[in-house]
Parts: C-alpha cells; structure tokens; sequence
C-alpha cells in the first residue's frame, strides 16, 4: 500500500509519463501512417523506374541474376510475373510474402502502374517492364528491414526518455515533497506546544504561500496561548484578592480578642463588598462565556430606544444625584430600534456607570441620539477624569484597567468594556473611544439600522 506523497508522486508522475508516450505513439502513427505509406511507395517506385532504366541500358542476359543483384542493393523482394501468369519471387532477407491480386497483375501487365492502399507491412508497387518484347509485371513489396531499425530505434529513445524522466521526477518530487516534510515536523512541535516555531523561505509559489499562512497560525496560536495564560493568571488575581480579604477578615472575627466589638461592622462590610465583587466577577466570567460561544440567547424586537436611555438614567439617579453631576439628554424625536433590549441596556449600563464613576462631583454628562439612514449613533460623553492616549487602545481587552492603583471598592475588574464590546459586534455596529486626560471621555456607539 503505498502511504507516503513522495512515492505517490512519483508513480503519479511515471505513469503519466508512460500513458503520454504510448499515446502520443499511437496517435502519432495513426495521423502518419497514411503519408508513410504514400512516402514508401514514391521511394519503391523512384527504385523500381531506377532498376527498368538501368536494365534498358545494359541489357542484361540472365535477367534472373540482375533481378537478385537489384533486390541485393534495394532490399525490396521483387515478384515477377509473365503474361502466362507464372511468377518469381527474388527476396534475399526471407520476409513474408503477400499475395498479388490478380487484377493488380492485369493492371501492371497492361502497362499500368499499380499502388497498393494497404498498411505499411504489406504496401507494395507494380511496374511494367519488358523481357524480350515480352511484357512483366514487377512488383516490389515493402521491406520492413529499415522500419525494424527505425522502430527500436524509437523504442531506445522512448526507454531513454523515461529513464531519464523517472530520474528528473525523483529529484522534482524531493524538492516538491520536501516543504510538506517541514510543515508536518512543524505541525508537529506545534501540536506539543511549542509556539516558536517558524517555517524560513524564499519560495514565492503556493507552497510559500502555505508556510507564510502557517508562520502567521503559528504566530497566532502563540498570542492565543499568551492571552489564555494572562487570562487564568488575571482571573487568578481577581478572585485571590477578595477571597484573601474574606478569608483575613473573616478570621479575625472569630476571634474576639483580636478585633473591638465596635469594628465587628466595619469588618462584615468589607466581607460582604469583597462577597459581591466575587459575585461580580462570575457574573461577568459567565456572560463573557455565553458571548464567545455564540449560542447567547439573541432575541431582537422593536422598542422605543430613547425610553430605555430615559429609564437607565433614573435607574442610575442615586449614584450621578449623590455627587452632584449633571445628565443632560438631547435627541429630536423618539428614536425606534430592532435590537435585544436586555444586551443593549447592559452596554448603556457599562458605558453611563464607567461615566459616573470617573467623574468628579459637579461634573456633566451628555446623552446624545443620533438617527440617520444607515445607522442610529449614541453618544455618552462626561467631564471626567479621561484616559491617557496609550491606554485608548487597550481599554477593551480582558481585566485591562487604566489606573491598577484605584481602590477596590471602586475600580472593577476590567470585564466591562470587554462585555460592551462583545454585545456591539453581535449587533453588527461598533464602538470608539476618544478622551484626554482631565477633559474627559466620549464614548460612541454605531448601531445599524435592521
């Protein structure tokens, strides 16, 4: 059985080889058969008028002798008939002798010339010639001592050809086979782990195209892998930092001599945040998931979106009212949407509770729809404290946060703009960020129109 490519190629190779010169024979003495015969008939007749003009000049006499010298030097057997119908044959090489048709004999002996219109093998030609006042009918019949020759001599080349063929395939198949060899060992150490491997060439053909394709996967399975490991450690540091804490204060607690009976509240306080950002944080973990493994629930309807950011903003009215920061709407007329209101409320949750959070007491806030043909554009722009220009591009990775050194209670966990993000692309729209520090932030949401 045979298993690897470079002998499949190379059988591949060697029978087309075979087929197309056996085909090409075929084809090639079907096509020219017909003009070898006519040829080899011209060439007896050119030698038969040769021998008649040379028997009229010399005048030979025993023609039976001249007969064999001639046959002698042109290799053709000669049949030779009277008018009485007798016949000799003069052959020097023992070919096999055809059959005359008697009209051919009639023909010839009328003074006719005469071409047979059979294959190569049993071509021949008459001539009339004259024996004493008598008239013969000379018949050369093709010799196939030349065609024997000429014919190993194709099959020597044709043998050469392929062997010479055969030995350039095994070196083709090599060279073809040889990139497979390296992406399989690749393939291989990738399959174990081993990210860094990099295929180098210089080909600039399908195969080179298929080691840079590779390089790039490779190169992409290790960011993946990188991403993955940052996640685990992230979602390590995440969970450790309140469980740290829990378990701390918790401790403490149970015994009464290391904390005063008036802090006893104060510790449960700082249990039950730590409790709830735990909780937080496999919310988030739990959406993220669903998200990614694009079998979330997606159920689309048609709602007034201008109601639901009016709803939002009453809903978040403690935190924005306690600090004093002013929310100001602005849109031209009810604005309709087809979306999943419960994804969409949680991207304008995310958005406006980030706004409030960054933004000093006394600050603004902007709520701002904008309705057009191809889309609807939400824009949530605040007087915060604003994010640095080398962060913008990173604020919606996974547990990214822009200052590390807030405090706990009020910095989250760096899944929300992640989840925002996510819910967006699900609607076919996107989200930009534009902001500078102590200017504040603008964040715009495009959605298109279903």
């Amino acid at each position: 059985m045979i298993k690897t490519l470079y002998v499949r190629i190379i059988c591949a190779f060697l029978a087309v080889i075979i087929f197309s010169l056996l085909s090409s024979f075929g084809i090639g003495l079907l096509v020219f058969q017909p003009e070898i015969n006519h040829r080899g008939q011209n060439d007896m007749i050119a030698a038969g008028e040769e021998m008649i003009q040379l028997y009229e000049q010399t005048k030979p006499a025993d023609l039976d002798r001249f007969i064999r010298r001639m046959v002698q030097i042109s290799s053709y057997p000669i049949h030779l008939y009277d008018t009485s119908g007798s016949v000799a044959f003069y052959d020097l090489n023992h070919s096999d002798r055809i059959a005359i048709p008697p009209e051919a004999v009639e023909q010839v002996l009328a003074g006719k010339y005469y071409r047979s219109s059979g294959k190569a093998e049993a071509a021949f030609i008459g001539l009339p010639v004259r024996y004493r006042e008598e008239p013969q009918a000379m018949f050369m019949q093709f010799s196939p001592q030349n065609e024997h020759i000429l014919n190993r001599m194709m099959l020597l080349i044709l043998l050469l050809g392929l062997l010479i063929g055969s030995l350039c395939i095994l070196i083709a198949a090599r060279y073809l086979v040889k990139p497979i060899q390296v992406l399989t060992l690749a393939a291989k150490r990738l399959a174990k782990g081993d990210f860094d491997v990099k295929i180098r060439t210089k080909r600039e053909d399908e195969m080179g195209a298929l080691t840079q394709s590779f390089n790039e996967m490779a190169g992409e399975l290790k960011q993946l892998e990188q991403m993955r490991q940052d996640f685990v450690s992230n979602v390590s540091h995440e969970i450790q930092t309140p469980l740290t804490s829990i378990s701390g204060f918790a401790t403490a607690l149970k015994n009464s001599s290391l904390v005063a009976e008036h802090d006893r509240n104060y510790y449960l306080d700082i249990i039950i945040a730590e409790s709830g950002r735990l909780s937080r944080l496999s919310d988030n973990l739990l959406k993220l998931a669903s998200l990614d493994s694009e079998q979330h629930p997606f159920e689309p309807l048609t709602y007034s979106l201008d109601e639901q950011i009016r709803q939002m903003v009453v809903t978040c009215e403690p935190q924005w009212s306690a600090k004093g920061i002013s929310v100001e709407l602005a849109w031209t007329a009810p604005v309709q949407i087809t979306a999943d209101r419960d994804q969409l409320n949680q991207v304008w949750m995310n958005i406006l509770g980030n706004a409030i959070k960054f933004t000093p007491g006394g600050g603004k806030i902007d709520i701002r729809i904008t309705y057009a043909a191809d889309g609807i554009s939400l824009e949530i722009a605040d007087s915060g404290i604003g994010i640095a220009a080398e962060h913008l591009n990173q604020v919606f990775e996974r547990f990214y946060k822009t200052d590390q050194s807030r405090n706990r209670n009020t910095a989250g966990n760096g899944l929300g703009l992640a989840i925002v993000k996510k819910i967006v692309a699900i609607h076919h729209g996107d989200i930009n960020i534009k902001s500078q520090l102590g200017k504040g932030t603008t964040v715009v949401v495009r959605l298109p129109v279903l």
